[in-house]
């Protein structure tokens, strides 16, 4: 078998993916574009050992790293998107900017009131004044 044949598989499978990655909003549809990515490079991987004939098969080994890679990074994945669309009711990757977490603006009007009597000490009990002046 000519080498060609599962590098052409290979590129085709990886320009879906990357369609996949840059076109998609649903979180999930983009971590199936990674997998389709990661597949085409396990395929480049595995079709190389075969045509340099590697004794080590050091191609397919290391396919079977990037394998238990790509299981890790879906699990992980599938579980942040879950967590975002419980918290969001959306899994659009569009709408995960907004998840960004400000810091404190002192201007804010909302957050003044709150951060002003954060910074005070708290007034004194009126029988601690009698207590202490006597």
């Amino acid at each position: 078998m000519h080498l060609a044949y599962p590098a052409v598989l290979a590129v085709l499978l990886f320009c879906v993916g990357l369609y996949g990655v840059l076109a998609r909003r649903n979180a999930i549809l983009v971590l199936m574009s990674v997998e389709l990515m990661l597949n085409a490079v396990n395929l480049n991987l595995v079709a190389f050992d075969v045509w340099l004939r590697d004794a080590l098969h050091a191609g397919q080994a290391l396919t079977l790293f990037t394998i238990a890679i790509a299981a890790a990074e879906i699990g992980i994945g599938l579980a942040i998107v879950l967590a975002v669309y419980r918290n969001r009711g959306t899994s659009a990757v569009d709408d995960l900017r907004d998840t960004a977490e400000r810091p404190d603006d002192p201007d804010d009007p909302d957050d003044g009131a709150e951060g002003a009597a954060a910074d005070e000490p708290a007034p004194a009990e009126p029988s601690q004044k009698a207590e202490a002046t006597a």
